[in-house]
């Protein structure tokens, strides 16, 4: 039986990682901070496919809180087949506009947090030979797109070498480059997306089941939708110059007086 850690797994994409591992008969371990959603999803998971599901409420940012799941995920007497890097969240403004406090905790969340839980987990992976990591970084790290995709840059190219590194072990390292998802990230982060059409946005479990199917490919990323896997590849080849003026033009000071 092959057993699962989420974070972020009470709403979004990593709760509709929980249901696409809970399909496959996986037991889970479910982290977040809300404990009564996550005991939701966690009943619900139980009921639909019989899953085992431990609920583990973290707040990943307090540091005797990760270094509980950290504890959990190097516990070799109930061992994490696969970790699922999700948690997250954006900010509104642009970096020069944003509180320096919430820039540093966006950039612990989306990079130590990873780093460190992945670190814990690696030992028992490599030692049974098996098992995976899966990063959900993000299509905003290809091109400059403020902290918040310098950051999911990072996780991208964290995974590519982590995979290299794990190759040898028999263990997987996936990272999963969402586009527009329909989850409650954008309203969390206070973002105004109304102008966006419909054809633009994903639904969370095509992103997930794309990311299963990669993941058992052995492939290095996964991107849903041939629309965001034509975007991936026309940025790998615009010049840098040229992409950051035109993201340049998009992101704007809020308004205000300090405007």
């Amino acid at each position: 039986m092959t057993t699962v850690l989420i974070t972020g797994a009470s709403v979004g994409l990593g709760a509709a990682f929980a249901r696409g591992f809970a399909a496959k008969g996986c037991d889970l371990v479910l982290v977040a901070r809300d404990k009564d959603r996550l005991g939701d999803v966690a009943d619900a998971l139980a009921r639909e496919y019989g899953t085992a599901c431990e609920v583990l409420p973290a707040d990943l940012l307090d540091p005797a809180d990760l270094d509980q799941v950290a504890g959990r995920l190097a516990d070799r007497t109930r061992p994490v087949d696969i970790l699922v890097n999700n948690a997250g969240f954006g900010l509104p403004a642009p970096f020069p506009y944003s509180p320096v406090e919430d820039e540093e905790r966006m950039l612990d969340l989306l990079v130590k947090v990873p780093l460190r839980l992945t670190h814990a987990a690696l030992p028992g992976l490599r030692e049974r030979r098996r098992g995976g990591v899966v990063n959900v970084s993000s299509v905003a790290g290809l091109l400059p797109t403020g902290t918040y995709g310098a950051a999911k840059a990072w996780v991208t190219a964290f995974s590519e070498s982590l995979r290299v590194d794990m190759e040898p072990y028999n263990v997987r390292v996936l990272a999963v480059l969402p586009g527009f998802t329909r989850t409650e990230f954008q309203e969390r982060a206070g973002m105004d997306v109304s102008a966006l059409r419909d054809a633009v946005w994903l639904e969370p479990e095509a992103v997930v089941e794309q990311a299963l199917k990669d993941l058992a490919l052995r492939r290095p990323v996964s991107i849903t939708g041939r629309r965001y896997q034509a975007y991936a590849l026309a940025v790998r080849h615009l010049p840098r110059a040229f992409v950051a003026r035109k993201m340049a033009r998009k992101r704007r000071a809020p308004a205000g007086p300090d405007a």
